[in-house]
C-alpha cells in the first residue's frame, strides 16, 4: 500500500481554525455544535474530516464559507483565518466576493446544487461573469478550457446541456469545473463521491487529486467512507459529537489509531474478502428471472428507433434464507432489474416467478393478491416513508390492507420495532424525528411486517456513514436468519456485496458479464469488467480491522492462489 508521505512543514498556510464553536442561534447557553475545534490545512495537502452523520463535518465546512443556515445556527467564538482573512466576521459582500475566488466548495449531490434550467455552461461562466471582467468570449473559451481540465467528452455539447441530461459523474465534474474556474486557494469537498459507482468515484478522487497538483490547491475533503481516506488523504481529522477527537498523517492514523471511536470507524469499513459461503436446505427458489429483457423507447410514431436496452436476457434465481447480490455501474441495469421484479415497472419480455406465480404478465389487479410475497427497501428511507404518517400508520398499512385487524396489526408493530432495536414507544412519531440509520430501520420493519417470501434491498445502506452501515446489514442479516426470506440485493459497492451476499450478478450495459458464489466471484473474477470494479474498490489494500496494509489486493490473492 502506498501511502501519500508528502512533507508540508515549510508549505504556506492556508487555513487556520483556532477553538471554534457553532451553536444554536440566539441560545448561547444551550449545547454547542461545535466545540472548540482547531484545524489546519496548508497548500497543496489534502486534509480529511471523518465522522459520523452528526458529528459536525459539514457544519465546520459550512462555518468555513460562511453558509451557516440563517437564524438557525450561528459562530459563537473561535476564528477562521483564511490566509490572512478572518472569515468569522467578514460581511456578507466580502464573503460573496471571497467564494469563488479564493475559497470554492463541491457539494455532495450535484443535481441539487446545480440550477435546472440553466446549461451548465452558463453556469461555470456565471461565476467568471460575477468575479471578472472577461468578454463574453473570453468567459466561454475559459468556461471549455476548464470543462476540457475535468476530462468531460465532447465539452461543446456539454457545454448547452441540462443538468438532467448529464450522468451523475458528469454533474460532479460540471462541480469541480465550477468550483476551480478561478483557482481558489482552498477546495472544500462535502462527500462528492459518496452517492457515485464505485468507478467513477475512482475517477473522481483521481480528478480532485491532479487538479490539486496543477492548482496547488489546499483541499478539505469531508467524508465518512475510511477507504476513500486511505486513498487521498494526506492528513485527517476524526470528529465526533462536535469535537475533534484525534488527528494524524494517514500512516499514522490507519496503523496506529488511538481513540476508541477511531478504531471503531475502521473496524466498521466493509472488505473484500466475501464471507463463507452460507448452508441452507435445497428449496425451490423464491425468486425465478428467466430471459428478463427491459427496453425503453423503442418504435415511435413517425420513425422506428431500436428503444434503450436497460436489461438484456438476464437470468438467475434465489432460494429461501440465500442473498443475491447484482453490482455494476451506474446504468447497469441493477435497478432496472429490481423494478422489473417489483413490478413497479413492466418487463418487455421473460419471466419472472415470485413464491411459485409467474408475475411479469399479470395485469394490476391480478398482481394486487401476490404483493405481500414481495417487498421492497429503497435508498432514501425518508422519501419511501409518509412524511405525514406515524410509524405505528406506515407498519400497519399493509398488513391491515390484506385483512389483519387493526389490534392485532399494532401489536405486531411493536413487535417489529423490537426487532429493529428502536424503541416501541417511538410508534407514535414520524419519519423527521429520525436518524437516517433509524429511518432505514423503520423502511425495513415494514418491509416484514408482510412476512415476504423476497425482500429487495434496492442501494439500502448507500448514503449511510460505515458503522450505521455496518449495523444496518447485520440487521439484514438477522431478518433473513429468523424468517428464511430470499433477498435481491443490488449494490454499487464490491465490499458491501462481499459481506452480505452469497452469490453475485455482475451487470454491464444491461447484460450479465459474470456471476456466480460471492466467493468466486469476488476472489477470482474472469471477466475483466469484474476486475475493473474491483480495483476501483477504495480501501482495497487495506485490512481495516488489523490495522495493516495488504500486501496484495483481494482480487490478485484469488487469482493466484
Amino acid at each position: 500500500m502506498q501511502f501519500k508521505t508528502r512533507d508540508f512543514s515549510t508549505a504556506s498556510r492556508v487555513l487556520k481554525i483556532r477553538k471554534l464553536e457553532v451553536g444554536l442561534a440566539g441560545r448561547p447557553r444551550a449545547e454547542k455544535v461545535l466545540k472548540g475545534i482547531d484545524l489546519d490545512i496548508r497548500a497543496g495537502e489534502t486534509h480529511c474530516l471523518v465522522g459520523e452523520s452528526g458529528s459536525g463535518k459539514s457544519v465546520t465546512s459550512l462555518a468555513t464559507m460562511g453558509l451557516l443556515p440563517k437564524d438557525a445556527l450561528e459562530v459563537q467564538g473561535g476564528l477562521i483565518d483564511l490566509e490572512g482573512f478572518e472569515i468569522t466576521s467578514a460581511t456578507h459582500a466580502q464573503m460573496r466576493e471571497l467564494r469563488a475566488q479564493r475559497i470554492a466548495m463541491i457539494f455532495q449531490e450535484p443535481m441539487t446544487a446545480l440550477n435546472p434550467v440553466l446549461r451548465v455552461g452558463e453556469q461555470i461562466e456565471e461565476v467568471l461573469n460575477m468575479h471578472t471582467d472577461l468578454s463574453q468570449a473570453e468567459a466561454k473559451k475559459r468556461t471549455l478550457d476548464i470543462m476540457d481540465q475535468v476530462h468531460l467528452p465532447d465539452v461543446q455539447r456539454i457545454y448547452s446541456a441540462f443538468p438532467h441530461q448529464l450522468s451523475g459523474g458528469q454533474r460532479q465534474r460540471i462541480m469541480i469545473a465550477m468550483a476551480l474556474v478561478l483557482d481558489p486557494d482552498l477546495l472544500i469537498a462535502d462527500e462528492p463521491t459518496t452517492a457515485l459507482d464505485v468507478t467513477t468515484q475512482l475517477q473522481i478522487l483521481r480528478l480532485i487529486e491532479e487538479m490539486q497538483e496543477r492548482h496547488g490547491t489546499a483541499v478539505l475533503f469531508i467524508t465518512h467512507d475510511m477507504g476513500v481516506v486511505a486513498e487521498i488523504a494526506d492528513t485527517v481529522s476524526v470528529m465526533q459529537k462536535g469535537e475533534i477527537v484525534e488527528s494524524a498523517p494517514i500512516r499514522e492514523l490507519l496503523t496506529n489509531p488511538q481513540q476508541d471511536y477511531t478504531r471503531k470507524l475502521l473496524t466498521a469499513v466493509p472488505n473484500l474478502k466475501p464471507r463463507p459461503a452460507r448452508v441452507v436446505a435445497e428449496k425451490a427458489a423464491v425468486l425465478d428471472v428467466t430471459g428478463l429483457d427491459m427496453t425503453y423507447g423503442g418504435s415511435g410514431w413517425l420513425r422506428r428507433s431500436e428503444g434503450v436496452h436497460a436489461a438484456r436476457d438476464v437470468t438467475f434465481d434465489i432460494a429461501p434464507g440465500r442473498t443475491l447480490g447484482i453490482v455494476g455501474e451506474s446504468g447497469s441495469g441493477k435497478s432496472t432489474v429490481a423494478r422489473c421484479i417489483m413490478r413497479l415497472i413492466d418487463p418487455t419480455g421473460g419471466e419472472v416467478t415470485v413464491a411459485g406465480t409467474e408475475i411479469s404478465r399479470l395485469s394490476r389487479r391480478q398482481l394486487q393478491p401476490h404483493r405481500k410475497h414481495f417487498q421492497i427497501v429503497f435508498q432514501d428511507p425518508y422519501r419511501s416513508l409518509n412524511p405525514r404518517w406515524t410509524v405505528a400508520r406506515s407498519l400497519c398499512e399493509g398488513p391491515i390492507n390484506f385483512g389483519t385487524p387493526k389490534a392485532e396489526a399494532m401489536k405486531h408493530a411493536a413487535e417489529l420495532m423490537e426487532l429493529v432495536h428502536l424503541p416501541t414507544d417511538a410508534l407514535d412519531r414520524y419519519p423527521h424525528q429520525f436518524s437516517g440509520g433509524q429511518r432505514q430501520r423503520i423502511a425495513i420493519a415494514r418491509a416484514v411486517a408482510m412476512k415476504p417470501d423476497l425482500l429487495v434491498a434496492d442501494e439500502a445502506v448507500s448514503a449511510l456513514d460505515v458503522s450505521v452501515q455496518a449495523q444496518v446489514l447485520d440487521l439484514l442479516d438477522d431478518v433473513q436468519e429468523r424468517f428464511g426470506i430470499a433477498m435481491l440485493f443490488i449494490t454499487h459497492d464490491l465490499r458491501v456485496a462481499a459481506q452480505i451476499c452469497d452469490d453475485v450478478v455482475v451487470m454491464q450495459k444491461g447484460a450479465v458479464v459474470e456471476q456466480g458464489p460471492a466467493g468466486a466471484v469476488l476472489s477470482n473474477p474472469r471477466h475483466d469488467y469484474t476486475r475493473s470494479l474491483i480495483e476501483a474498490a477504495p480501501g482495497r489494500h487495506w485490512d481495516f480491522a488489523n490495522f495493516r496494509a495488504l500486501d496484495r489486493a483481494p482480487a490478485a490473492q484469488g487469482a493466484t492462489s
